[in-house]
């Protein structure tokens, strides 16, 4: 038997006092328990936080310091001896890793008993790993006080040869540190209150448990770094590939569990499909090895006498008619040799829809989890505005539209009414319905409020500026009054931001942002912003489960900058058949295939233009390189560090 505990933690980016501290007030906690646990597994960087970019070089420490400060916080909380396996950023040998350490802290064989550098580096999608640290070369099982265990550092677990590999040098416990941030808010039976991506990991942990008769402990960072959530739900799974614990999301969690060694006996002899794998293992090996060699050995013969040897295919006919095979000087003298009969010519075909829409055509793509969602952005406000920026207070810009009322209805989830401030910032020709509807938001969710009316000062810029055009007795255009307009209410709201010790949140949507319906350094400059990975219909979606006001949702979006104005009517096509196209196309699909769903091509066309026109808007401005120090090309730190 073996008493465990599985932490998932949150980490103070980059202090690693602080929260080597934290651990060691986990150590006195589950040191208090009735049977204290022989084993705590936390997750991988669970001293540092994950995305340190070039932060990494400033915080890698050594296996023998690391251990010498987890000593220190044990002695120190009076903890019985406890097994510890927790991921850090490790400099080693002159190279810096991301490790796994387990050591037996406190009694007579305290020490360091393995250390696991993590071998599968992701650099796709949010990762740029091997940029920063190097990979390691083996996976090895290692004997514990209790029995053997093994360690692999997140990706490596999604390689199904190092579980193999671990399990065959005797591992009855694969333990996973990983720091693994969540996707995918859609719905469906199996994910129902949890991101998609916890969803995959568990099917992962039960098919390595299940497959190997091994115990699989999963340990997951949890919060948010730049964004990006860690959702803990963190796994302990059976050898019988049955799920037995499960942590909470989005919470700091210790989940305790009991191993019974005795059933990976009993798993085993039901489905001995380790044993299997020993007995063929090396036959199978000496069967790749060979084939490669032959196949070496061919390409070789082939490069030296032509296409036609080695019993390659080759045509015999003059016009590249039906190819027949050529013995190769190896293959028996009786071996039947079977003509290639002409396939008939297939006709051509249309190109196909999206391979997850074909195959579900009546699941909508863009259908979200609305209480998963909600419960996810209450905490990632909490967690960017109290916990890393360390402010109270929030100040939104309230326009009386659907995206900046369902900020404010989730900013007061997280925060509370008294610390959200809404602001109300019309100008002489805005829609006196956006004001009432602004009102109506402040009134329903009873936050303070302020109007600032910024007719004087657009007024009064826009002078100014009509003094310095060639022709001074031009009218300024609608576009470019809306855009002093929109940068006016910015310099309002980090004014009173400043007055008010209150950060401002964002209210951008994803189909916004995405096609470029904003004004640079102006709607999309607040530092933060819950909703900009939402498309407009998933905003509406949200919007009515949280309970903003139909009269509010159901309107026609408006930027209200000009009278009239539409969203959709500048866009040119209504917002659930953009959301879509652009939907697709962010999966990689081209028009061909998201036109086989419905879409015109003209349709398709537009969304596209759009968006590949307007990928400037999204950056931060473009700086010469001069040096090797470079911010943000040499000198990485990430926007939390």
């Amino acid at each position: 038997m073996l008493r465990l505990a599985i932490a998932q933690i949150r980490p103070r980016k980059g202090a690693y006092e602080e929260n080597l501290c934290r651990l060691g007030a986990l150590f006195r906690e589950v040191g208090s328990w009735p049977e204290p646990p022989e084993l705590l597994v936390a997750p991988e960087t669970a001293l540092t936080g994950y995305f340190l970019e070039g932060g990494v070089r400033d915080l890698a420490i050594t296996g023998d310091q690391l251990f010498a400060d987890l000593s220190r916080q044990h002695q120190e909380a009076g903890t019985p001896p406890l097994d510890v396996a927790l991921g850090f950023y490790e400099v080693h040998g002159n190279r810096l890793y991301n490790s796994g350490l387990y050591a037996t802290l406190g009694g007579p064989d305290a020490g360091i008993r393995h250390i696991h550098r993590k071998i599968f580096l992701p650099t796709y999608g949010v990762f740029d790993e091997e940029r920063f640290v190097e990979a390691g070369r083996s996976v090895q099982a290692f004997d514990t006080r209790w029995g053997r265990a093994a360690i692999l550092i997140c990706e490596d677990a999604w390689h199904s040869f190092t579980p193999m590999l671990a399990a065959l040098d005797g591992a009855q416990l694969i333990i996973i540190p990983s720091a693994s941030p969540a996707r995918g808010v859609v719905t469906s039976d199996d994910t129902a209150g949890r991101p998609v991506s916890l969803a995959r990991w568990s099917r992962l942990a039960q098919d390595i448990a299940g497959e190997h008769g091994v115990y699989v402990a999963l340990s997951q960072l949890v919060g948010f770094e730049g964004g990006k959530a860690f959702p803990g739900g963190s796994i302990l799974a059976g050898p019988r590939g049955d799920l037995l614990a499960q942590g909470p999301v989005f919470q700091e969690a210790i989940i305790p569990a009991v191993i019974d060694f005795e059933e990976i006996t009993r798993a085993r002899a039901d489905l001995p499909l380790l044993a299997d794998l020993e007995m063929r293992l090396p036959h199978l090996l000496g069967s790749l090895h060979a084939a490669r060699r032959e196949r070496g050995e061919a390409g070789s013969k082939q490069g030296q006498r032509g296409s036609g040897e080695a019993g390659t295919l080759v045509s015999d006919q003059p016009d590249g008619g039906p190819a027949k095979k050529r013995r190769s000087k190896k293959e028996s003298p009786n071996a039947q040799t079977v003509p290639l009969a002409r396939l008939p010519a297939s006709p051509p075909r249309g190109p196909l829809a999206p391979l997850p829409a074909r195959f579900n055509p009546q699941q909508d793509p863009l259908a979200i989890d609305v209480e998963l969602t909600q419960q996810w952005l209450r905490e990632f406000i909490r967690d960017e505005v109290q916990r890393r920026r360390k402010f109270d207070k929030v100040v939104i810009g309230l326009s009386g539209g659907v995206d900046s009322s369902l900020v404010a209805y989730l900013a007061v989830e997280a925060l509370g009414a008294a610390n959200v401030l809404g602001v109300r910032m019309p100008y002489r020709s805005s829609s006196s319905e956006s004001l009432a509807h602004a009102q109506l938001v402040i009134d329903a969710l009873g936050i303070p409020s302020t109007t600032v009316d910024i007719s004087p000062a657009v007024d009064a810029l826009a002078g100014a500026i009509g003094e310095a055009r060639p022709e001074p007795s031009e009218q300024m255009e609608p576009a470019r009054l809306g855009n002093i307009m929109a940068r006016t209410r910015m310099i309002t709201l980090f004014d009173l931001s400043a007055a008010h010790r209150a950060l401002p949140l964002g209210t951008g949507n994803k189909t916004e942002r995405l096609l470029g319906y904003f004004t640079w350094h102006a709607d999309d400059s607040p530092p933060v912003n819950p909703i900009g990975d939402l498309f407009k219909t998933q905003v509406w979606a949200l919007a009515r489960h949280l309970g903003v006001p139909d009269v509010i949702v159901s309107k026609p979006a408006s930027a209200d900058l000009i009278k009239g104005q539409t969203d959709e009517g500048d866009f040119g096509i209504s917002y659930p058949r953009a959301d879509a196209i652009l939907h697709w196309i962010l999966l990689g699909y081209r028009g061909p295939e998201i036109s086989a769903l419905g879409f015109e091509e003209a349709e398709i066309a537009l969304v596209r233009k759009r968006l590949d026109s307007t990928h400037w808007k999204r950056r931060l401005p473009t700086v010469a390189m001069l040096s090797g120090t470079a911010i943000g090309e040499y000198y990485l730190r990430p926007v939390d560090y």
